[in-house]
């Protein structure tokens, strides 16, 4: 972990200018910040995130050429210090200390939200256990601009973050997810997207799925189609670049068993079985309710 700047931001000229206007920030109260970044499109940024960006006591990143960026961007001039994958246990605990010193620390990652695929994890669950206020500053994010993007149901969802490098972990992992009631969402490297599209194919059938690549920046594609139509359009494709999320619709429902195929069923089973029994059994083939079905069981025992 590079050092921050020992100077507060506020004291470090806390601003930041959109167009023309300049504003000025005012300092947070001590605690972790989790600040959520652009992923692509620096306009993305929140005004909360630029405040606590150049206002907040030390201000931590994943890469530090990604906030140079940022920072230049909005006109916000202080130092800061990384905080990435190879940080060390002594790094967090630096860190750490900061906050149990009664500072404002203000982190993001190189894009999107932190502790989503990041290591700021362990730094945000430690200092919770500390009794470290953990405030989110919320905004942009890969999964959730995917989703929306997509088409596919979003009342329920899953974020299953990178699938494995492997082709049979990865699959052990798919199937693992085979039976998630939800849109699942993926992140993916372009060198891999089309063995992962591959096995995807293989794994949840011909559910429909789409491919977000590029999002919110200039070259933004979406790709919708069913996962085989996928797995063949990427396997043709020779260069594949950009950051890439996946998302893939949920599981078909079963259709409930209609009032015609529960009678099949429970006449069937009544010429083995009681009533109770027969009701029971069709309960578990057909997941409709056993009382309504011993009725009907008892109905048709009266017909026969």
């Amino acid at each position: 972990m590079e050092e921050a700047d020992d100077t507060p931001g506020e004291e470090a000229g806390a601003r930041f200018t959109i167009r023309t206007a300049t504003f000025s920030a005012v300092k947070p109260a001590p605690g972790l910040y989790l600040v959520a970044t652009p992923i692509g499109n620096l306009s993305d940024v929140t005004l909360r995130a630029l405040e606590v960006i150049a206002a907040a006591d030390r201000l931590y990143c994943e890469d530090t050429r990604v906030t140079a960026k940022l920072l230049a961007r909005y006109g916000i001039r202080r130092r800061y210090g990384a905080y990435h994958e190879h940080s060390g246990e002594a790094a967090t605990e630096a860190l750490l200390a900061e906050l149990e010193a009664g500072r404002s620390v203000a982190l993001v990652s190189d894009a999107g939200t932190p502790l989503v695929s990041d290591p700021g994890f362990r730094l945000g669950r430690e200092a919770a256990a500390r009794g470290i206020a953990v405030v989110p500053v919320p905004g942009a994010s890969a999964p959730l601009a995917a989703l929306l993007a997509s088409g596919l149901p979003s009342d329920s969802f899953f974020f299953a973050g990178f699938p494995p490098q492997k082709e049979a972990a990865r699959r052990t992992r798919l199937q693992a997810l085979l039976r998630v009631p939800g849109t699942l969402l993926f992140f993916e490297a372009p060198h891999r997207i089309a063995e992962s599209l591959s096995d995807m194919a293989a794994v949840f059938g011909n559910r429909p799925a789409a491919v977000c690549r590029e999002l919110t920046k200039a070259y933004e594609t979406i790709y919708r189609g069913t996962l085989p139509e996928l797995a063949a359009r990427f396997a043709a494709e020779e260069n594949v670049r950009g950051e890439i999320v996946v998302c893939v619709g949920p599981p078909p429902q079963e259709e409930a068993a209609s009032e015609a195929d529960a009678d099949a069923i429970l006449k069937g089973l009544l010429a083995e079985m009681k009533p109770a029994k027969a009701a029971q059994e069709a309960a578990r083939l057909t997941g409709l309710p056993r009382r309504d079905l011993y009725a009907r069981a008892l109905s048709l025992k009266g017909e026969a």
